[in-house]
């Protein structure tokens, strides 16, 4: 199964022109993004998989919906309705869930993350988003977000507090008011669907000596487009924040980590204004936080007077062991914050053609 999706068009990650980069944010023409044509679904009896996900030793689920409810404390009470279908089933499901949303939102990303401490990066909307925009920018890339296994998405409201976010292995959560359990009852009810006792066996999300599942990516990849690229759109169309606390450094557990490794690509742009000419700044540093890793961006840009920053195309903190062959005299234990390497990866795009000469 192959796949285009359609997104603006940027210079790609590794400077070499494509011809369409560095034009306004208004008038790109829409970039390629491709998912793979080489993969073949997964199906356990009957059962349909995204493509992204390969079962182990696992049995097929049960379709329809576990139903719960949570009595609110300092959140209100809900109604949490968790859905499994087979593959075929899930793209009209999940457009008709986000019907049950408000007209502003909140979006919801998270993906498996690069960072050494931590395995998901989570985004959060900044701000309210039209319900409107939201679903424009899902069906741009809904092909990617069904079918990734290593991606959620969704997003929420504040009041009411309404929920719809598709976890990793595609399971559709519903959170409600106790309001809305009808309506979300009768939205279940038109894709034939009802309450069940469990949809995938919770045995097979333990712990074994096989994988109940593995990811496999999705995307064709190549120098023009990568998941870095797709998730810098999404982040743009839904305005995400990464959801950590800039101004401390801590793993998973909450452990404090102090200073550590960090590398940074940044987007930056011609400082002169030149339309066609821009590039990736590739950033190493140690610092003690994200904000002080961008602190340390913006002093070491400083020193390239022709470029000017333009967004963070990706950051993440890297283990002692993983630095790069160029930092290899690097000490394992810094004592102060400091950038070690910094490489500007330029592109330009190639010039338009003449127009032809008029006949006669």
């Amino acid at each position: 199964m192959g796949g285009i999706i359609q997104s603006p068009a940027r210079a790609p990650k590794t400077g070499a022109p494509d011809g369409t980069a560095g034009r306004g944010e208004d008038d790109h023409p829409m970039r390629r993004f491709r998912m793979r044509n080489d993969l073949e679904r997964a199906v356990i009896d009957g059962f349909a998989l995204p493509l992204g996900l390969e079962p182990g030793r696992i049995g097929a689920p049960k379709q329809g919906y576990i139903l719960g409810y949570t009595p609110g404390e300092e959140e209100p009470d809900t109604y949490a309705f968790h859905v499994v279908v087979s593959h075929e089933r899930l793209a009209p499901l999940v457009r008709s869930a986000f019907g049950l949303l408000p007209a502003e939102i909140y979006a919801i990303v998270e993906i498996s993350s690069r960072d050494a401490y931590r395995t998901t990066d989570v985004f959060l909307g900044e701000e309210l988003i039209r319900l409107e925009d939201f679903r424009q920018g899902w069906e741009r890339f809904e092909p990617f977000l069904l079918e990734d296994g290593t991606v959620a998405a969704g997003a929420n409201s504040d009041d009411p507090f309404i929920e719809i976010f598709l976890d990793q292995w595609k399971g559709l959560s519903i959170h409600v008011p106790p309001s809305m359990r009808e309506e979300v009852e009768a939205v279940l009810a038109g894709f034939e669907l009802e309450e069940v006792a469990q949809t995938w066996d919770p045995s097979d999300g333990g712990e074994g000596t096989v994988e109940p599942m593995q990811t496999r990516p999705v995307l064709d990849v190549d120098d023009a487009s990568d998941i870095d690229e797709l998730l810098l759109e999404l982040r743009r169309a839904w305005r995400l924040e990464l959801n950590i606390d800039p101004e401390t450094n801590v793993d998973e557990s909450g452990r404090r980590l102090g200073l550590t490794l960090w590398h940074a690509v940044v987007v930056v742009a011609d400082a002169a204004g030149a339309a066609d000419r821009g590039g990736y700044a590739s950033i190493w540093a140690t610092a003690g936080s994200l904000q002080q890793m961008e602190r340390l961006i913006e002093g070491a840009l400083e020193d390239y007077p022709e470029w000017k920053f333009q967004e963070i195309y990706a950051i993440d903190r890297v283990a002692y062991d993983e630095r790069p062959e160029a930092l290899v005299e690097l000490p394992p234990r810094s004592t102060e914050a400091a950038v070690h390497q910094v490489y500007i990866d330029t592109w330009e795009s190639p010039p338009e053609p003449a127009p032809e000469p008029p006949d006669g």
